[in-house]
């Protein structure tokens, strides 16, 4: 029930033999071209009518014909859609093997050096990407195992197949965890799926039970989560190379289930909550990546484990809890958890005094409504946002910083406790309130400052509710974790982020592929 690519690279021409699919590219536009190749010239073997086949370039578009002179081999024109940068190039790649089920051997025609750079690298990491497919969940309807052959015509690069591979790898972990049902992963179960890997990939770990959370004054932790017969968890890993003298804390929010406790979701909203545990699936395969591409840089993932559920022993509207670092805090609305649990686990990694804290979470149904399903709130210290959306552009993924004001900590001033979770009738700002919130847990670094700090809201881009789009299918998207790996990366040393960023106003619509 699986379907992986065995991805491998040639330096010689393309042959034409029955069964092969021969992947092109076609630039979309007016009048839309294919991409030259040194490795192959489809109007070599003949003319391709794109007209006639109502080739359009277009992101997404991906048209099959039988090669002209050539009855066996497949013919395969995917759409770059108006740009040809490696965005471009990765999104088609993905879009195409996605759409290719069925065909188990694929050659892909490269471009020829004069093609943007990173342009190769990109195509490799789409084409692995494109092969995910969710089936753990089927049974009867279960298709047969797959196993693709692609074969990239291009010079060989070793290492960018590599990291390739690492970084595939971690958003199917991370689809995989974030695809299962709610009963079967909650907190005590996640713990169970991912220690044995952890563990023999050699990662310091940690667990938290419900009796030491309480223990050890983890009360938003421990409110969350009492609601419901599966206990909370609190997991830590650490990846600790030798000589790293950098240190990042990654903390992703954990709600293996969202009902909204008392403060009850409406039905159509719940439905997709199994999903709001992406937050914390992500930091663990970031963390794991870049123990696999062996980065020197620390890393420290928390993942803050929690279901959200109505009972008897819930939470209630109006009660105070006492968080990690000492903060009193009035829960006005249990629906807004994923904060607290956040709260919790932020303040737990400031006291390690790492040089930065990260965290990634399906936040506020306010990200969807200001960014929309594929552009991630980016919140936190200028410097640390500057940098990370700089990994995001080099990534090929869009973290949109937002500011976070003073006058919105007011919004969530208690008459009786230190903060409220959420102003009860105010929807003004609801992500930017959010992450004014989680700001409050940061802890100071030993010169007495603040460290640095930076929150993702990644409510939308985590899941696809719609129709497919270049490696995407439904379900999780593994959002965040390609911009995530290339920050350690550049941290560690192993890149450079580009100088200039893309703020807001400098988007060019006709540059869109949607």
């Amino acid at each position: 029930m699986s379907r992986t690519v065995q991805l491998s690279r040639s330096s010689d021409q393309i042959s034409v033999s029955n069964g092969t699919a021969i992947l092109v590219f076609v630039r979309g536009g007016d009048s839309p071209e294919i991409v030259t190749s040194p490795a192959f010239t489809a109007q070599d073997h003949g003319a391709v009518p794109l007209d006639a086949l109502g080739v359009t370039g277009a992101a997404d578009q991906l048209v099959r014909t039988a090669l002209p002179g050539s009855a066996g081999t497949v013919l395969c024109l995917v759409g770059l859609g108006k740009r040809d940068d490696a965005d471009a190039y990765r999104a088609a790649a993905g879009s195409a093997i996605r759409q290719l089920s069925g065909i188990t051997t694929i050659a892909i025609a490269a471009p020829g050096e004069d093609a943007a750079p990173g342009v190769v690298a990109a195509i490799a990491e789409g084409a692995l990407m494109g092969a995910y497919r969710y089936d753990a969940s089927r049974g009867l309807s279960a298709p047969e195992d797959e196993t693709v052959s692609v074969v990239l015509h291009a010079a060989a690069d070793v290492a960018a197949d590599r990291r390739a591979a690492v970084v595939s790898t971690a958003i199917a972990r991370t689809k995989d965890l974030v695809n299962l049902p709610g009963n079967e992963i909650y907190p005590e179960s996640f713990v169970a799926h991912v220690l044995p890997e952890l563990a023999e990939a050699g990662l310091e770990t940690e667990v938290w039970d419900d009796a030491r959370l309480a223990a050890e004054g983890f009360g938003a932790i421990v409110a969350v989560g009492q609601g419901s017969e599966r206990g909370p968890r609190l997991l830590r890993v650490a990846y600790r190379p030798e000589g790293a003298t950098r240190h990042i804390a990654l903390v992703g929010k954990g709600i293996t289930y969202d009902t909204g406790g008392l403060s009850l979701k409406p039905a159509n909203a719940m439905l997709g909550m199994k999903s709001d545990m992406a937050g914390a699936a992500s930091v663990l395969s970031v963390l794991r990546a870049a123990a696999e591409l062996a980065l020197n840089v620390s890393v420290t993932a928390w993942l803050p484990l929690a279901e959200n559920m109505p009972s008897g022993r819930a939470v209630r509207p109006g009660d105070v809890v006492t968080a990690r670092n000492g903060q009193t805090i009035e829960i006005t609305n249990t629906d807004a958890e994923g904060r607290l649990v956040l709260g919790d686990a932020l303040a737990a990694a400031s006291l390690e005094q790492p040089d930065e804290i990260i965290d990634v979470a399906t936040l506020t149904g306010a990200q969807q409504v200001a960014l929309g399903d594929r552009t991630t709130g980016l919140m936190g210290d200028d410097e640390l946002v500057s940098r990370l959306h700089r990994a995001g552009l080099a990534a090929g993924e869009l973290l949109w910083p937002m500011p976070l004001t003073d006058e919105l900590r007011g919004v969530l001033k208690s008459d009786i406790a230190d903060i409220v979770n959420a102003n009860m009738g105010n929807r003004s700002g609801g992500m930017l309130v959010a992450g004014v919130f989680l700001r409050d847990f940061i802890g100071n670094a030993a010169d007495g400052n603040r460290i640095q700090w930076a929150h993702l809201d990644i409510a939308g881009p985590a899941m696809n509710e719609g129709a497919p789009y270049a490696f995407n299918g439904a379900g999780a998207t593994g959002a965040s974790i390609r911009s995530l790996i290339t920050h350690l990366e550049a941290v560690a040393g192993a890149n450079r982020l580009p100088q200039d960023g893309v703020f807001p106003g400098q988007l060019d619509e006709s540059e869109s592929r949607k």
